[in-house]
């Protein structure tokens, strides 16, 4: 190959003459059409970007109201054990005093059918007590007696 400095002047104006064509040819045919998407697609990247963060802030935001609203509800939980456990202590007061009344109202009672029975008792040991005495009497004595004013008299006696 015969290199001579013709030779590669003349591949340097053709090669550089080609370039400068295609660059004409690209600028009038194709660079509008690639500026015009990557300027489209620069476009996109910051209204991505723009969505992006405005959904990051949505997040915040929602994350901030659901903390706020489980503080709420916390606050809630505890209004709501503390008026269970005061209504708690309020039953158990009137059930408490409620089987305190209950258990005098027994008492009493028990006690009057206790002094009842005490009385219904006496009141039999005494015509018991009259009637044997009658008999008693009527063996020991000779005489006839008529048996009721001495029973009558007798029970008097006794009582006092």
């Amino acid at each position: 190959m015969d290199l001579t400095i013709s030779t590669i002047i003349g591949d340097f104006i053709l090669i550089a003459g080609s370039f400068l064509l295609l660059i004409f040819l690209v600028k009038k045919y194709a660079w509008g059409n690639i500026t015009s998407i990557l300027d489209q697609r620069a476009e996109k990247i910051s209204s991505d970007i723009d969505g992006a963060e405005l959904a990051r802030k949505k997040a915040e935001e929602l994350a901030s109201k659901r903390e706020a609203e489980l503080a709420g509800s916390r606050t809630e939980a505890k209004t709501i054990i503390e008026n269970a456990k005061e209504t708690a202590e309020k039953s158990k007061a009137d059930i408490l005093a409620e089987a305190k009344l209950e258990a005098g109202r027994l008492k009493e009672k028990a006690n009057q059918e206790i002094a009842q029975n005490k009385a219904e008792a006496i009141q039999s040991v005494k015509g018991e007590v009259a009637d044997l005495t009658i008999s008693l009497a009527g063996k020991l004595s000779l005489k006839t007696l008529t048996v009721r004013p001495i029973k009558n008299s007798l029970i008097s006696v006794l009582i006092s």
